[in-house]
């Protein structure tokens, strides 16, 4: 019911930038949280960053400072902007939305296809 489309992932050179963005669509009354999650060869799944519809934001400890994750509600589109980008950021990143369907209705999660970035160093 909800299509999650993410683009912007890529081959960049350790210390540049990547703009990852996650346009959701279908039947959407409302967004609620927005995150985005990545996966490294081997390793599980990890939370790197959280936008709640208030806008207020979480990051994990190792992308402070680097990372910075975005919502624009007109468009049902998140974005997270990454820079200086290290090795250690390689990984598979997805985007997950919680999604209220009508007013009355629960929140159900989506999650996009996956993008993969992958930083040389």
């Amino acid at each position: 019911q909800v299509q999650l489309v993410e683009s912007g992932g890529g081959l960049v050179q350790a210390g540049g930038s990547l703009r990852l963005a996650c346009a959701a669509s279908g039947r959407i009354f409302s967004i609620n949280a927005m995150a985005w999650y990545r996966q490294a060869p081997g390793k599980q799944r990890e939370l790197v960053a959280s936008i709640a519809g208030s806008g207020s934001t979480v990051y994990t400890d190792s992308v402070k400072g680097r990372f910075t994750i975005s919502r624009d509600n007109a468009k049902n589109t998140m974005y997270l902007q990454m820079n200086s980008l290290k090795a250690e950021d390689t990984a598979v990143y997805y985007c997950h939305v919680s999604v209220q369907h009508c007013s009355v209705c629960n929140s159900y999660n989506y999650w996009g296809q996956g993008s993969q970035v992958t930083v040389s160093s």
